[in-house]
């Protein structure tokens, strides 16, 4: 049965905790394991791999940003067919947890691979090198984050369960950075041989990374009730047609993530060359990892008391303030830098825990409209916009180092150079995630409307049931 409404009027009385699927600890502990393993390829690319291409491969500023551009995008395309292969798959596993047992290991061995381009190579052998292990290392990561972020639609129905399956993925992810920044970030700066020593750390993840994902295996459970369980590409197209939802959500992200990677990218730059130390990047990154900490449990209060796309446009507009704030620093003084990048942290992680729970209920809105579950190509087309995101955020930051005129290898860049770096990371990320803001504005699916679809669904399977045994 298929609804051809564009969105359900919302119903009183019936609130957001009625849908199924109550969890616990383990559950939530289990899930964010899984972010941190998944970040620990995933933010070492976006944190260190520009700065390790053009500081120790010796690959120019423009051609690396050429390089993140195509592979980013690739990624994106990856992330599809990821999609289409889980929506096909149903083991004695379930849906979405064979990904994790199978794909984990080439996953962590090809962030090895990424972070070891060989010296003997040519200036040409090492960028052909670099396209081929960061391509592959973007399907492999496909074929795991897919089915995670998938996973969460599955696992429970009720709203603020997602919220803070949500918020555990972000802490997930903030404990990864920390650690990061902790135990990379000095070798940037004081090691000898940088190369082994970033070679030996990735081997080090690989040990690190196979345990959590071992964890999430154990912990996670597909609880949600499903009518079909292989989809096929027509019904997947199907419950994507339509969803207007989703496609806001998507336009919404592509602006965030790219004011994100933007700023992201620069992160060392600004630390090291505007702030004139490396050793500041740990705090920048302390204070903005903190703050999801901190944030991150809040929430699911702050979804209880204002919604999912209030809470979100107004942890945007701090992102944007703090974002301000960063491109006017004066950077004589770091304390000033420090406090925005702390401000920016709220908005960030808050932002980005409610836009995985706003991507969940885009599921259910697409079985509403077309009567099928396809998590994995929602997740896909979502995850798709991201990529595209991260791709143009993380180009145009390597692309404004090229602008600015920095120089790889210099020991003293311009005057000019750092404050068009200081400009580039702040003034960027302000631009990109206004307009996320402004999307969001529109936002048509509040908790009041996702439970009354997700009372609907339930009402026509219990009407398909008792028709199919009376029949």
């Amino acid at each position: 049965m298929t609804s051809t409404a564009a969105v359900p009027a919302p119903t009183a009385g019936v609130p957001p905790s009625t849908a199924p699927g109550r969890l616990r600890l383990r559950n939530y502990l289990g899930y964010g394991a899984g972010d941190a393993a998944n970040n620990l390829a995933f933010s070492m690319t976006s944190m260190f791999l520009l700065v390790y291409y053009t500081d120790v491969v010796g690959i120019s500023a423009a051609a690396a940003g050429t390089l993140f551009l195509v592979v980013r995008v690739w990624d994106a395309f990856a992330d599809m067919y990821a999609g289409r292969l889980v929506d096909r798959t149903m083991t004695r596993w379930g849906k979405f947890r064979p990904f994790f047992l199978f794909g984990s290991l080439p996953l962590l061995l090809l962030s090895v691979a990424t972070f070891t381009v060989p010296g003997g190579l040519s200036g040409t052998g090492k960028l052909v090198y670099a396209y081929i292990t960061y391509a592959a290392l973007g399907l492999a990561y496909s074929l795991v984050n897919i089915p995670y972020g998938s996973l969460a639609s599955a696992m429970t129905q009720a709203s603020d369960e997602r919220a803070r399956l949500a918020s555990f993925r972000m802490m997930g992810t903030a404990a990864t950075i920390l650690l990061l920044a902790f135990v990379v970030t000095p070798q940037i700066k004081n090691a000898e041989n940088l190369q082994q020593s970033l070679t030996m750390t990735t081997l080090l993840f690989v040990v690190v990374g196979m345990g959590l994902y071992a964890i999430l295996f154990r912990t996670s459970r597909e609880t949600v009730q499903r009518d079909v369980a292989r989809v096929s590409l027509r019904q997947s197209l199907g419950t994507l047609k339509g969803n207007r939802p989703l496609l806001m959500l998507c336009g919404s992200a592509v602006a965030f993530l790219t004011g994100m990677f933007t700023l992201q990218t620069l992160q060392l730059y600004y630390a090291r060359d505007v702030l004139g130390d490396a050793g500041y990047f740990i705090p920048l990154t302390l204070v903005s990892t903190v703050s999801m900490f901190v944030v991150s449990p809040l929430v699911p209060r702050l979804v209880r008391r204002f919604g999912k796309r209030l809470s979100y446009i107004g942890a945007g507009v701090v992102a944007v303030v703090a974002s301000i704030g960063i491109a006017l620093a004066p950077p004589s003084v770091p304390a000033v830098a420090i406090a925005f990048f702390a401000l920016y942290g709220v908005g960030l992680s808050a932002v980005n825990v409610l836009m995985f729970a706003l991507e969940a209920d885009t599921v259910e809105y697409g079985e509403w409209r077309s009567g099928v579950r396809t998590e994995g190509t929602t997740y896909a087309v979502f995850s798709f916009t991201r990529k595209v995101g991260q791709a143009v955020g993380g180009a145009a930051a390597a692309y404004g180092l090229g602008l600015v005129g920095y120089v790889g290898l210099a020991d003293v860049q311009s005057p000019a150079t750092l404050d068009g770096i200081r400009h580039v990371a702040g003034f960027v990320p302000a631009v990109f995630i206004t307009i996320g803001v402004l999307i969001m504005l529109v936002y048509p699916l509040t908790e009041q409307v996702h439970a009354r679809m997700v009372a609907e669904v339930a009402e026509r399977r219990a009407a398909r049931t008792a028709a199919d045994g009376t029949a």
